[in-house]
Formats: C-alpha cells, sequence, structure tokens
C-alpha cells in the first residue's frame, strides 16, 4: 500500500513541475497564471484517464457487485490521494498567479490571498477534503471488502474531466470560437450527465438486478448511510452540471449574436 501511495506522491507533483517548465519554454509570451493553469489541467486529464481506465477494469472484473473484489481498488485510491492534496495546492497557485496578473494589490502569499482562494473554489476544495478524508478511509478501512463494483463507478465518474481540461486548454490556446471548442463543449455535458449524475440510478438498477428487486425499490433495501452518502455525492455533480448548462447557454448566445 504505501508504495502505490509513495508512487503517486512522486508522480503527480513531478508531473506538474514537467509541465510549467515544458510550457514556459515554450510558450514564452505565457503569463506565470497560464503556464500553471494549462499545467494544472494536463495532470488533471491524466489522473482522470488513469482512474477511468482503472473504473472500467473493476467494474468490468466484478460480476457480483457486492462481494467481487479486484486489487485495483485499494491501490489505486491510495495512488490518486496525493493528486488530490496536490491539486489543491495547483489550484491555489493557480488563484494566486491570475490575482499577480489581474495587479491586485494583495498578490502575494498571505492568509488573505488564502481566504479569497478558498472562498472562490470552496466547492472544489471540499470536494477534493471529502474524497481525502471521508471517501479513502470508508474505502480502504470500512467496507470490510465489499462493494468494489461501485467503487469502480465511482472511479468512471471522472470519465468527463479531460474533456473538461480539453475545453480549458483551448480556451488558453485562442481556440474557444472554433469548431472544435463546440464539440468538446458537447462531449463535456454528455459525459458530465452520463458518468457523474445517471451513474448513480445506474448503481442502484446494478443492485436490483442482481437481487431482484426493482429499481424503485432498492433505496429501501439499502442502508440510511449508503443512501445519504451517495446524495452527498450527487448534489455536487449535479450542481456543476447546472453551472456547465449555464455556459454552455452563454456560449451558444453568444456565438448566435456574433
Amino acid at each position: 500500500m504505501s508504495a502505490a501511495l509513495a508512487c503517486g506522491a512522486v508522480v503527480f507533483p513531478g508531473l506538474f513541475y514537467t509541465f510549467r517548465k515544458i510550457l514556459k519554454s515554450t510558450f514564452t509570451h505565457w503569463t506565470d497564471a497560464d503556464v500553471v493553469s494549462v499545467s494544472e489541467r494536463l495532470v488533471s486529464a491524466i489522473h482522470a484517464s488513469l482512474a477511468t481506465a482503472a473504473g472500467v477494469t473493476v467494474v468490468t472484473s466484478c460480476k457480483d457487485v457486492m462481494t467481487d473484489s479486484h486489487w485495483l481498488v485499494n491501490q489505486f485510491v491510495l495512488f490518486g490521494a496525493p493528486y488530490m492534496a496536490h491539486d489543491i495546492y495547483a489550484m491555489y497557485l493557480s488563484h494566486f498567479y491570475t490575482r499577480r496578473v489581474k495587479g491586485h494589490a494583495s498578490a502575494h502569499h498571505s492568509l488573505q490571498t488564502l481566504m479569497a482562494f478558498l472562498s472562490k473554489d470552496w466547492t472544489l476544495v471540499l470536494h477534493h477534503l471529502a474524497l481525502l478524508l471521508v471517501f479513502m478511509p470508508i474505502t480502504l478501512f470500512f467496507r470490510r471488502g465489499l462493494g468494489d463494483f461501485f467503487v469502480g463507478c465511482l472511479f468512471n465518474a471522472e470519465f468527463s474531466t479531460p474533456f473538461i481540461s480539453i475545453g480549458k486548454i483551448l480556451i488558453q490556446l485562442g481556440l474557444d470560437n472554433t469548431r472544435l471548442h463546440r464539440i468538446n463543449g458537447i462531449v463535456v455535458l454528455l459525459s458530465f450527465f452520463m458518468c457523474r449524475i445517471l451513474v448513480f440510478p445506474y448503481m442502484y438498477w446494478m443492485y436490483g438486478r442482481q437481487f431482484g428487486i426493482p429499481l424503485h425499490r432498492v433505496p429501501f433495501h439499502l442502508p440510511l448511510q449508503c443512501n445519504v452518502g451517495n446524495l452527498v455525492i450527487l448534489a455536487p455533480q449535479i450542481y456543476w452540471f447546472i453551472l456547465l448548462l449555464k455556459k454552455a447557454n452563454r456560449l451558444y448566445l453568444r456565438q448566435k449574436r456574433g
């Protein structure tokens, strides 16, 4: 277990450092904010791709949704834990350099800058901390070896993240009015809806299918904490999906006027 944790602690900060060096020397006109933002997105896309690959492997390997197990579950949770911690730091750096570019008087490392970052990105920070402090301990210590299939499904929720990162990078490259950006935006909406929202009724359906329970009756056959936990995870996904829809609508109206 410690090997997977150590590997993640080396890989993700190492990738972030490498991307910053490459981008800074390649795009010499970019600001530090541009370099850090794109580097963060690239690392995020790599982590999400690995999580999706692990999720697909686990889901397709588990025939019994409750008792079948796969070694990748615990190993990837440990491997990905340093990414969650590092990504909070990378998001803070992006916020810090963006404030500096915009000429904020408080654009230096301080409690005020940190509080401004937490105020702006509190949902993402809370999401990362919840994965580290709640999801990881539950997965590693409190499941009693049950439910690897469902953890694999949650890994697959990351499928939309690379496309979100690609969208941000295309904007950074000045390609936000291209067909590629519009197509990527459609893929973002579809993949986010399928893998972050529909995945929950899918998990309930798979549980009901195995035990011969109709979908609408499944919640009543599960412990209360399971339903509450799923709602806690689902709620921010719905919130972020609404934000994505609003952003897509704004872009559509802007391009229509143009």
